[in-house]
C-alpha cells in the first residue's frame, strides 16, 4: 500500500481505541446494575483477553485487521473497567476513605501508562521480534483480576439498594470492613434507598437536560477537554 494508506491505517489502529472506550462507557451503567459491580468487572476481562489474543496472534496470522479489532475490544474493556472500578471501589470503601480509594483509579492509570512506556522501550519489548508480546501484555492484569476478584464480595450499596438484600449487604460490610458497629453506613444507604425510591435510572440525554448538574457537567467537560488538548498524548 501507499505511504498515505499506511498512515491512514495506523491512525485508525490508534484512534479506534477511543471508539471502543465510548461503547464500553455507554454500557457500564447498564451492566453494573443488571449484573452487579463485581460480575460486571469480571465481564470486562472477556474483551481484555480477546483483545490480547487478537493482537498477540496478529503477526503470526499476518493480519493487521486483527490489531484493529483487538484495539477496539481493548477500548471496550477500558471504557467498562474505568467506570465500574471507580463505582465498585467507592461503594466498598468506608466513608472516611471513600475519596482516597476513588482517586486510586487515576493513580493506577498513571502507573499503567508508565509501565506501558517502559515495556515499549527498544531495550525491553519494543523491537521487531517482540512487539506482539508487548501488545498482548495486558492479558496478565486481566488474568490476575479474573482469578482474585471472585473472592471479594459485591458492593454493599448494590446489594442493599438494587438487590434489596439487607442480609447480603451486612455480610459484605463485615467482610470488607471487619467486625464492628457499621450502623451509620447502613443507615446512610437506607436513607439513599428511600430518597431514590420510585425514580427511574437516568439516561445520558437526561443528564444533558438536567439543569441541576449543568455547571458540574460543563466543568468536567472543560477539564477533560483541556487534558486532551495540552499535548500530553503527543509527549
Amino acid at each position: 500500500p501507499s505511504e498515505e494508506m499506511i498512515t491512514l491505517m495506523w491512525s485508525f489502529v490508534v484512534s479506534i481505541y477511543s471508539i471502543g472506550g465510548l461503547l464500553g462507557s455507554l454500557s457500564a451503567g447498564y451492566l453494573s446494575v443488571r449484573f452487579g459491580r463485581k460480575k460486571a468487572m469480571l465481564f470486562t476481562n472477556i474483551p481484555a483477553l480477546l483483545s490480547a489474543t487478537l493482537m498477540g496472534l496478529s503477526r503470526l496470522c499476518g493480519s493487521f485487521e486483527m490489531i484493529i479489532a483487538g484495539r477496539l475490544f481493548s477500548g471496550v474493556c477500558g471504557g467498562l473497567a474505568l467506570n465500574i472500578h471507580v463505582m465498585y471501589a467507592g461503594e466498598c470503601a468506608p466513608r472516611e476513605l471513600r475519596g482516597l480509594i476513588a482517586i486510586t483509579a487515576s493513580t493506577a492509570i498513571a502507573v499503567g501508562k508508565f509501565v506501558g512506556f517502559a515495556l515499549g522501550l527498544r531495550e525491553v519489548l519494543g523491537v521487531d521480534a517482540l512487539w506482539p508480546i508487548l501488545m498482548a501484555a495486558h492479558a496478565l492484569p486481566a488474568l490476575i483480576q479474573l482469578l482474585t476478584l471472585p473472592f471479594f464480595p459485591d458492593s454493599p450499596r448494590y446489594l442493599l439498594i438494587d438487590k434489596k438484600d439487607k442480609e447480603g449487604c451486612m455480610k459484605a460490610v463485615k467482610q470488607l470492613w471487619g467486625d464492628g458497629d457499621h450502623t451509620a453506613e447502613i443507615d446512610d444507604m437506607m436513607a439513599e434507598q428511600e430518597a431514590i425510591r420510585g425514580e427511574k435510572a437516568k439516561s445520558v440525554c437526561d443528564l444533558f437536560r438536567d439543569k441541576a448538574v449543568r455547571w458540574q457537567l460543563i466543568t468536567l467537560f472543560l477539564v477533560s477537554s483541556c487534558m486532551q488538548l495540552i499535548g500530553i498524548n503527543v509527549v
